[in-house]
């Protein structure tokens, strides 16, 4: 076997390397095994516990956001709407940077209703850990898991819909048509989209 032919097949084999390794950094990031938030009374709530959920939508939100509250009737509306389908809504309540923020007063609670009218808790995300396993950045910010094995897949990132100011006026309710579609068992057609809203602060 001649030396050009060596290298050119040791060439190609490295440029299959790389890609097959790219991909595989490129799907591991879009998943998650486990990970662990708080309640008002420091109990622990593993996202394993809702593996036999069809699906689970974490959504991070500030109280002191006026995104946030913006969305607060949208977001009541959606977990009462797809509870009983099976899907599960995770509210994080996550520190903002107050100067990035439209209103850095002290706000009053959020209240993100549940099915039977009683206000949702928020959780708590120690060290922010959460929002930057799923890449989150901003208040309000949804992410969409599928369980999948032994892990979760994340099929949707990104913002509600395409309007945070005028609720009447959304065209794409983005988040919505993604849970529409992993019910269906079909693919997600808009994977990302970014949100708008108060950057999270890290620390």
């Amino acid at each position: 076997m001649s030396l050009r032919r060596i290298s050119i097949i040791t060439a190609a084999a490295l440029l299959f390397c790389t890609v097959a390794v790219s991909v595989a950094r490129a799907q591991g990031s879009r998943s998650v095994s486990d990970f662990s938030l708080k309640t008002s009374t420091n109990t622990e709530v593993a996202l394993k516990s809702y593996a036999d959920r069809k699906a689970v939508v974490v959504v991070f939100v500030n109280p002191s956001c006026a995104f946030s509250k913006l969305y607060q009737s949208r977001l009541s509306a959606l977990s009462s709407a797809y509870s009983a389908k099976g899907v599960e809504f995770l509210f994080i309540d996550t520190p903002i940077n107050l100067e990035a923020s439209t209103d850095g007063t002290d706000a009053e609670k959020l209240k993100i209703k549940t099915v039977g009218g009683a206000d949702m808790p928020l959780l708590t995300d120690e060290g922010q850990k959460v929002s930057a396993l799923l890449g989150a950045t901003k208040t309000p910010e949804a992410v969409l898991l599928q369980p999948v094995g032994d892990g979760f897949a994340v099929r949707y990132k990104g913002a509600i819909d395409d309007n945070p100011q005028v609720e009447s006026y959304v065209k794409e309710r983005y988040l919505q048509q993604a849970i529409d579609n992993v019910l269906a068992g079909r693919s997600v057609s808009v994977a990302d989209k970014r949100a708008a809203g108060c950057l999270i602060k890290r620390n």
